[in-house]
């Protein structure tokens, strides 16, 4: 693991040494045989001996470890197969190999290779010791550390000096408030940027004032190449501190002003053992990378890797076998503890390990960014969530846009993914282009078409996302409290007609944005989409025509919308059905009625729409007082009543017109029938109108006027009781008549 950056390094210039090789052994010969041409031309003459200066050079260019490899390597063909008789032509007898079978020779042959590699290792390090002597005759092994040492101590010099100069924008860093989140995200921000100054004031000191002087090549690539490693560390260095602000730094609340929520033990932890893991790796990196500029050969290298990555994998494993635990908080929610989770890394290292050693390249990177890749982007994740989360309440809990939120953490997501999938490519030689020049086209064509698929869907999800986050915010904002009837007229008749059309909208946006990234990913695999464009349109329509009730539901709704016909809140009425509108889709509206039940209404059927709750209502309404009532007087008490309504906080903000009285609407059967009226904003009628017939009852009661009710007066003189009485009496002379004939007939 720790040497791949080593050779991935040599990888890129491995191929242009040949060709050098090649260039000065065609122009060496070629000066040979022109010097040839005459003697080859007489043919009379012998041959003359060629000049010393010739043979030297030619000996010297024999004598280059280089090409001696080269030259071993181009004399090392292969015999070619002898074909044995009746076995069919082409290789492995007429069958291509499996991806498996083949797989398995590639492991085998890496893992002779390098068996092969490590009896010649001493060679190689006695030939390496020879040609650094050789360089380094004039300053010695100790003389090359001395010079790496002082360059060292220049660059961290420089750093100390910018350290020391830019004192205020360290006092700005620390005032930054931290009970904003605001204030926390230019904390993390300015350290990281601080951290990215110190590292070029570092780079500037160390490897820029050593390529000021003239140095020999060889000194010069190795210098270099050891203070390029130094510059790594020490970014890695600082931007991990920035980030995890171990207990070290003593920084005041350092546990709040983290870029990641972790304990100060966890903190201490990983600054620690990440920057003993970067220091190995990146000195392997960069003794690997010189490892062929001094005669190493692409197997010894290999075989040199072996130990290099076992301690790879041994600083990990220690790392994660001597973290802190956990407090039991956090662990009470996970599904994997603290020792769970240290075996799942050991055995996820030793595979990665095993990976390694067997130069299966392929799986191992897969291997590597299906764990590194979501666990970073899980990082990030909880890094953005951290900085950004709401104040306190004592600060007014000041808080970040729910669509900044998503932005920022699904960009960073985005952006982590894109890079590990360019990474992918590069690493396993992919060209996203073309399948030319490949060994195995058909893994390379499934390989593509993932990565394509991946960066397809990622950039959906993040324009879902920020649609999604933009929706819900308008949808937060403006949607009423259920319950809170007093504040529906705080609702702008532009903003509720948004919360009618967002749901739909966001419904047709996912809809949207679902079907062409699965077109893109199809496309990007290398299905054809046409037919499937030109499939669906006939679909489409043999839809449309067996399902036309479906169709006009569809269509009727969309016109409704358009005309503003109602909005989710309003109390509506059409034909038999009322209530107000809570919800509805493409297709049908939901009305809640006031009494409970819920009505479905396709938007076919609906008709009519008589909306109640649209910009203002006046209501009519009458009280009857009695005949002698004083008219003036009585409407001079309604104005008065009418006014204080209107000025009460309960009403106010629903009152247009106060109530008043109209006039005389009619004489009635009781008394005079008088007309009221008011103009409010919907919602606000009923409730003013019984708080109105309360305070007229009390009112004209104090005032002695009078309210009449239905009653019925009887009148009575002589006559009329003398009538009554002669009734009476001959009531009761004919019962008695009829008793006494019946008694006769039964005797």
């Amino acid at each position: 693991m720790g040497s791949q950056a080593a050779v991935g390094t040599r990888s890129h210039r491995l191929p242009f040494m040949p060709f050098r090789i090649v260039a000065k052994l065609l122009a060496f010969l070629t000066v040979l045989a022109l010097s040839g041409v005459p003697s080859a031309i007489a043919q009379t003459t012998p041959p003359a001996a060629p000049d010393q200066q010739k043979i030297d050079q030619f000996v010297t260019l024999l004598s280059d470890p280089a090409v001696k490899d080269w030259l071993a390597k181009q004399v090392q063909v292969p015999p070619p197969p002898v074909e044995q008789p009746g076995t069919p032509a082409g290789p492995e007898t007429g069958m291509e190999k499996t991806m498996v079978s083949s797989g398995l020779d590639r492991i085998k042959a890496h893992i002779e290779r390098i068996a092969l590699a490590f009896p010649d290792l001493p060679n190689q390090f006695a030939r390496v010791k020879n040609i650094t002597m050789l360089e380094f005759s004039d300053r010695g092994l100790f003389g090359v550390f001395l010079l790496f040492a002082a360059f060292i101590a220049a660059g961290l010099g420089l750093m100390r000096l910018v350290y020391r100069l830019t004192r205020k924008f360290r006092l700005w860093l620390i005032a930054l408030p931290r009970d904003t989140p605001q204030g926390r995200a230019k904390k993390v921000g300015s350290r990281m940027l601080y951290s990215m100054m110190l590292v070029a004031a570092f780079a500037v000191g160390s490897a820029g004032a050593f390529m000021m002087f003239d140095w020999p090549p060889l000194l010069r690539e190795i210098v270099l190449t050891y203070l390029s490693a130094a510059i790594v560390v020490w970014a890695v260095r600082l931007m991990v501190i920035s980030a995890l602000v171990p207990s070290f730094m003593d920084v005041a609340h350092a546990e709040e002003v983290r870029a990641l929520p972790v304990s100060t033990a966890t903190a201490d932890h990983w600054s620690r053992w990440i920057f003993i893991i970067a220091i190995w790796m990146m000195f392997v990196a960069a003794t690997f990378t010189l490892l062929p500029i001094v005669g190493f050969t692409h197997d010894g290298i290999l075989a040199l890797s072996v130990p290099a990555d076992i301690v790879v994998a041994l600083l990990f494993l220690a790392a994660v076998w001597l973290r802190p635990r956990s407090s039991p908080e956090d662990e009470a929610g996970r599904r994997i503890g603290h020792t769970g989770a240290t075996w799942l890394l050991t055995a996820y290292f030793v595979t990665l390990l095993i990976l390694r050693l067997a130069g299966a390249s392929t799986a191992f990177w897969f291997v590597v960014a299906a764990f590194f890749l979501p666990a970073i982007v899980v990082l990030a994740h909880r890094a953005v969530y951290f900085v950004l989360r709401p104040g306190p309440e004592e600060v007014g809990r000041p808080m970040i846009p729910a669509v900044t939120m998503a932005v920022v953490e699904r960009g960073i997501r985005m952006v982590l993914i894109l890079l590990a999938a360019v990474l992918l490519a590069r690493v396993w030689g992919l060209d996203m282009s073309s399948m030319e020049s490949t060994e195995h086209p058909t893994m390379t064509l499934i390989l593509r078409a993932l990565l394509n698929a991946a960066i397809i869907a990622l950039a959906a999800d993040f324009g879902w996302s920020i649609v999604k986050a933009l929706i819900e915010r308008k949808l937060g904002v403006h949607m009423p409290i259920p319950g809170a009837e007093e504040e529906a007229h705080a609702v702008d008749p532009q903003q509720a007609r948004l919360l009618t059309l967002l749901p739909i909208i966001q419904n047709i946006m996912f809809a949207v944005i679902l079907i062409m990234a699965i077109l893109m990913i199809l496309s990007s695999i290398g299905i054809q989409i046409g037919p499937l464009i030109a499939g669906a349109g006939v679909v489409g329509v043999a839809v449309g025509f067996g399902a036309q009730t479906v169709v006009k539901d569809v269509i009727s709704g969309v016109f409704y919308l358009l005309d503003d016909a109602f909005r989710v809140g309003e109390y509506i009425s059409s034909g038999k059905y009322m209530g107000t509108v809570e919800n509805f889709s493409l297709r049908s509206i939901k009305l809640r009625h006031h009494r409970g039940p819920l009505f479905t209404i396709p938007f076919g059927e609906l008709g009519a729409v008589q909306n109640q709750s649209r910009d203002w209502v006046t209501d009519k309404f009458n009280i009857t007082v009695g005949f002698d009532t004083d008219l003036e007087f009585a409407r001079k008490l309604i104005k008065r009543i009418g006014l204080s309504l209107a000025e009460d906080p309960e009403f106010k903000p629903w009152v247009i017109e106060p109530i008043k009285m109209q006039g005389v609407q009619e004489f009635g059967d009781y008394g005079i029938v008088i007309r009221m009226k008011m103009t409010l904003k919907p919602g606000g009628a009923f409730q003013m109108k019984r708080k109105f017939y309360v305070q007229v009852r009390q009112v004209f009661k104090e005032q002695g006027i009078k309210l009449p009710g239905p009653s019925v007066q009887v009148q009575q003189d002589e006559a009329a009781i003398a009538a009554v009485a002669a009734a009476q009496a001959h009531t009761t002379r004919r019962k008695k008549q009829a008793a006494a004939k019946a008694a006769e007939e039964a005797g």
